[in-house]
């Protein structure tokens, strides 16, 4: 049990300076460490995970915030759908096989990094701006899928919000990952609960996870802002990718 909790928070440690660096949960660190290293199922590491990302929220969007890099009113937006979704992908995940799930996200992490990576070359194509109820429709789409996403996978849907605010709605990195992390709170927080209800968290490897992931996520996020927004793209760019093969390379279940 005690090298269990340590386990539990030096995962949390890393997870939270991974979300707070690059905008994401930290679940695509958290979620393949606590298979690998505490040996749980796929499932509970999907929903242990989820629920421990929601302080990863909480953390990054203030320190986020504190530094003016957070859009309130987008992050609202952005819930209003996403706590809807995140319900539905967390039964989802809990009800159908996951294989080819993860291959198919795989390939749109991969698409979305190499978009990502290509954006300042983009430049001189966007000419169209997204405002009023343009950007809120858009918002809300974005949440539609973020939030599905998140609750499906434990991971916070910070992989779809970010590449869309930056590459849709042209925001700056540091603002996309703000914005991101505050809309994870209670859109995280629905898909964990629901995760909870299907008996998908371990509750006693929470504390460790959680004081690590509050402590790594102040530091990643503080780190990020020493950083420039084109190191930071392809930072997120790098990991994104790394993680879209990892999914790619789920195999196929033996009969």
């Amino acid at each position: 049990m005690k090298s269990q909790v340590i386990h539990s928070l030096w995962i949390g440690l890393l997870a939270g300076c991974f979300g707070g660096l690059v905008g994401l949960g930290g679940g695509v660190v958290m979620i393949p460490l606590m298979v690998a290293v505490l040996k749980i199922t796929q499932h509970k590491a999907h929903g242990t995970s989820l629920f421990a990302l929601v302080f990863t929220g909480i953390t990054g969007a203030v320190t986020y915030g504190m530094k003016g890099s957070v859009d309130v009113i987008a992050s609202v937006i952005l819930a209003i759908t996403a706590i809807f979704t995140a319900r539905a992908g967390a039964k989802f995940a809990h009800s159908l096989p996951e294989w080819k799930l993860k291959r198919a996200f795989g390939g749109f992490l991969i698409f979305a990094a190499l978009i990502l990576l290509l954006k300042p070359y983009l430049a001189s194509l966007y000419h169209f701006e997204f405002e009023g109820y343009l950007k809120i429709i858009t918002l809300l789409i974005v949440g539609i899928f973020a939030g599905f996403l998140a609750g499906m996978m434990g991971i916070g849907g910070g992989t779809v919000m970010v590449p869309a605010l930056v590459l849709i709605l042209n925001y700056g990195q540091h603002i996309a990952q703000g914005t991101s992390l505050l809309c994870m709170v209670p859109a995280g927080a629905v898909g964990a609960y629901t995760h909870l209800k299907l008996g998908n968290v371990i509750k006693g490897l929470l504390p460790g996870l959680i004081i690590g992931i509050i402590a790594g996520t102040y530091i990643g996020s503080t780190i990020a802002h020493f950083l420039s927004e084109g190191n930071l793209r392809v930072i997120f760019a790098i990991i994104i990718i790394w993680t879209g093969i990892r999914f790619l390379k789920t195999p196929k279940p033996v009969k």
